[in-house]
């Protein structure tokens, strides 16, 4: 049985296509600039060559009609026909407080993407757009949506609200929502099955930490609590987002520096958090890195913020869970810098954990990196967010028949 995964943004459109058999993925590729000259697929299938293609692509349909001609290519192809494709899932950014699972997708759950859009304004319309596109070119294969929010709507209201008037809350909206719920819900239920624990018994700090960085709060399989908010704005500084920030600060540097509130939000989002840090040298980790061991005082600083606040986020969901029992690192730097683990680590000992070093420095799939006598386990594990949309969409869309 095949399950396609679809990640649609505004000129690009990344897929997945899965053997649920063996949860293996047998072709995966890309479609970048649609719309836009210069457009092409890069298409890689397993066992064979990757096949590159350079034309124009108009939109999203033709992108879904390329990527299908490719994955049924004589030479580069995995499947006979599109018939083989039990089902399409795709990634929704967005789901507001109206979807707290995966759903089969109908006219009323398009109506409610489109509704979310205020909320996320640049990837929802695209998602719509992927959506859009399967049916048309796949009418009678069930299609899925799985959202990015859906996996932080068992956080109760002391965690959602913001303490602004009730009623403005109710009209619009306005709410921690959280993202990254895929990554979070796949490493806190994989962590579970690496400590041979019912995910019932376990209070777990999920730290997905890359260029886009949120951690969360686990208890008992379920989201108690996260660190992005109402957008992926908030929280721990990221590659360029701000994260967290007085609220004030938007006024005084609009004023300062001659902006409206809309080139400070762009601001916020593109000229801040790692790269802001660092005076501009870069939002790559590797980079200040790099720089700080060669002793760039700036960049030594920008990693040590980071890793102070994301410490200070782990303390937080500790005591908000009475308790912790895991910490996992995850995504692009959770999973490959032994340094930032540690340095994020470092002071956080009295939980109830001692740091392998030389665990530290493993690789590959979940390893444990504290003590084998340590009572809090400190686990990395690879995310694998396309995996839980495969599962799901299989779920709603087969088993359920």
């Amino acid at each position: 049985m095949k399950i396609l995964v679809i990640n649609a943004g505004s000129s690009s459109l990344k897929y997945q296509l899965f053997d649920m058999e063996k949860e293996q993925v047998v072709a995966k590729g890309l479609v970048e600039r649609i719309g836009i000259e210069g457009s092409n697929l890069v298409h890689k299938p397993l066992g064979k060559e990757v096949l590159t293609v350079a034309e124009p692509i108009a939109n999203h349909v033709e992108a879904v009609k390329l990527v299908f001609k490719a994955l049924t290519d004589e030479r580069y192809g995995v499947i006979r026909s599109m018939d083989e494709i039990a089902a399409v899932g795709h990634r929704v950014l967005h789901g507001g407080d109206k979807f707290s699972a995966s759903v089969l997708i109908n006219e009323d759950v398009k109506a409610a993407i489109r509704e979310a859009i205020p909320l996320g304004p640049l990837h929802n319309p695209a998602n719509l757009m992927g959506i859009e596109a399967c049916e048309k070119v796949m009418p009678t294969t069930p299609q899925v949506a799985v959202f990015d929010t859906a996996f932080h709507q068992t956080m109760p209201p002391q965690a959602y609200l913001y303490a602004i008037p009730l009623s403005d809350y109710r009209k619009y909206k306005v709410r921690r929502y959280g993202f990254h719920g895929t990554s979070h819900k796949f490493v806190s239920a994989r962590a579970a099955e690496f400590l041979g624990r019912p995910a019932s018994e376990l209070r777990i700090v999920t730290c997905h930490l890359g260029n886009g960085s949120s951690l969360c709060a686990v208890k008992g399989g379920k989201c108690v609590d996260t660190s992005m908010g109402l957008t992926p704005l908030e929280g721990v500084p990221m590659g360029t987002r701000s994260g967290d920030i007085d609220p004030a600060v938007l006024e005084f540097l609009c004023d300062k520096k001659g902006m409206n509130i809309k080139e400070m939000l762009v601001y916020l989002n593109k000229q801040c958090g790692m790269k802001g840090l660092s005076d501009g040298l870069s939002s790559d980790y590797r980079d200040l890195f790099a720089a700080a061991a060669k002793g760039n005082e700036i960049a030594a600083t920008a990693l040590e913020t980071f890793a102070y606040k994301v410490r200070k986020y782990i303390g937080a969901y500790t005591a908000a869970m009475g308790g912790v029992d895991a910490i996992v690192f995850t995504a692009g730097v959770g999973e490959n810098n032994p340094i930032m683990r540690k340095m994020i680590l470092d002071g956080l000992e009295y939980l109830g954990f001692r740091l392998d070093e030389r665990k530290n420095l493993g690789g590959g799939d979940a390893f444990e990196i504290s003590t084998d006598d340590s009572r809090v386990k400190v686990l990395v594990i690879p995310t694998n967010e396309e995996l839980v949309i495969a599962r799901d969409t299989k779920a709603l869309a087969i088993d359920k028949k």
